[in-house]
């Protein structure tokens, strides 16, 4: 005769498969994705990184290509990087009429009209010559950008994005003021209905390294500590969120995801915003690393890890799983 506890068994939504489906609390699904582009000149170009398998770089021919396949997995929403055809001290190709950037916005919105979601990377480490994210100065000895000079080419660049035909502008620089500036730029030049997803959080983070391959843009000197946050830091986390909304911010950015998702939490409850959280190159490169060595099952894993980015209060992840996740959804 068995004792008459427990009285509460949770195990009992647990033993069957579709009563565990039913109370399920996080549901992951392709409209959660965004699946970030790496566009270069040239044509026929696609060009594998050897850090991210999976993930290459496109000329502007088969990046129309990349998207009518992502589009039959059911993706709709693609964050765009350039890779210019020369770089210089300012990354003045970000702002030519006839960027990268700019010819692959106007193809992809001649090809595929509404259909998606266009979002375009603001930002000049990948355009200037040195690496680093605007304009440099020398200060107290050393170089480091120059956060109000940087504003004013950044405004530039998102203005010559929405004018090729960009959804979202999404400022990752770290630039203090950035947001307010680009907001009134945007509304002045007639663009008033362009939103704003802001890179408000984004760590100085050694989990980026594969992006540096993917977008070659290493900085030559010194690192990006002076303007990207410290990982220690948290209240300063939602002081910088707190001022990107405050500018007018239409959603707001964690980066990277999976080492910060205290931060996507506080992020969520603290503002209400819609809330992104970029599962970056290092966090991708770790799972498909070990699943090659088959150290671990890469579907489970990468469907818990970002189920958990969800759970944290993520509405939408930036991954470069997006593909692979599309598919196994659309399986079940």
């Amino acid at each position: 005769m068995y004792p008459p506890f427990p009285t509460s068994r949770p195990r009992r939504l647990r033993a069957h498969p579709l009563l565990r489906d039913l109370v399920r609390e996080t549901e992951l699904n392709v409209a959660d994705l965004i699946l970030p582009l790496f566009v270069r000149p040239g044509r026929g170009i696609r060009r594998e990184i050897s850090s991210m398998p999976g993930n290459y770089q496109l000329s502007v021919d088969t990046l129309i290509e990349e998207v009518g396949a992502a589009l039959s997995l059911g993706l709709r929403y693609f964050i765009l990087f350039g890779i210019p055809e020369s770089k210089d001290e300012t990354g003045s190709s970000a702002l030519r009429e006839d960027g990268i950037i700019q010819q692959a916005l106007r193809e992809l919105r001649h090809t595929f009209g509404q259909e998606i979601l266009l979002m375009t990377d603001e930002c000049f480490c990948e355009y200037t010559s040195h690496g680093h994210c605007g304009i440099l100065h020398q200060r107290r000895g050393s170089w480091d950008v120059d956060n109000d000079a940087t504003l004013a080419i950044l405004v530039e660049q998102c203005i010559s994005h929405a004018r090729a035909g960009a959804d979202i502008v999404a400022p990752s620089g770290m630039m203090d003021g950035m947001v307010a500036a680009i907001r009134r730029g945007l509304d002045e030049a007639g663009f008033a209905h362009v939103a704003i997803l802001s890179y408000a959080v984004k760590y100085a983070s050694a989990f980026y390294g594969p992006f540096r391959e993917a977008a070659e843009s290493p900085p030559q000197f010194g690192d990006r500590s002076t303007y990207q946050m410290d990982p220690a830091n948290r209240n300063e986390a939602l002081k910088e969120a707190a001022l990107d909304v405050n500018e007018g911010a239409d959603l707001l950015m964690v980066k990277p995801a999976l080492a910060y998702l205290d931060i996507i939490r506080q992020v969520k409850d603290r503002f209400g915003l819609p809330v992104a959280a970029y599962n970056v190159s290092g966090e991708y490169a770790m799972v498909k690393a070990a699943a090659a060595q088959g150290w671990l099952d890469e579907r489970r894993v990468t469907l818990e890890i970002l189920t958990s980015i969800r759970r944290a209060g993520a509405d939408m992840i930036l991954t470069y799983h997006a593909r692979d996740v599309a598919r196994w959804l659309k399986q079940g």
